[in-house]
């Protein structure tokens, strides 16, 4: 079975950094596309970053270019967002997801709490 699991989320102030952290189960993650998404009350969820199978390939969101790193863990079976020059408007819900083409669906996680406030 399949599952992820974020961590590290928290309050900070606007202009910080935080590292988010998704640990997977059930898969050899290293295999996948691995991504985040964030989703901010009232809004729609929304894509932010992803890194391809074997992580030479990384991808962002126009937002957060420059300021988020999408990295695959040293300990492996993680996928991290280590996220700076943090603002108001990056405050979500933020979830890790991965595709499974044997499963033909994504698989997410229940997400972590980010939020930006002075």
């Amino acid at each position: 079975q399949v599952q992820l699991v974020e961590s590290g989320g928290g309050l900070v102030q606007p202009g910080g950094s935080l590292k988010l952290s998704c640990r997977a189960s059930g898969i050899i993650a290293s295999n996948y596309n691995m991504g985040w998404y964030r989703q901010a009350p009232g809004k729609d969820r929304e894509w932010v970053a992803m890194s391809a199978s074997g992580g030479r390939r990384t991808e962002y969101t126009d937002s957060v270019k420059g300021r988020f790193t999408i990295s695959r863990g040293n300990r492996g079976n993680t996928v991290d967002l280590q996220m700076s020059s943090l603002k108001p408007e990056d405050t979500a819900v933020y979830y890790c997801t991965c595709y499974l083409p044997y499963t033909d669906k994504y698989h997410w996680g229940q997400g972590t709490q980010v939020t930006v406030s002075s």
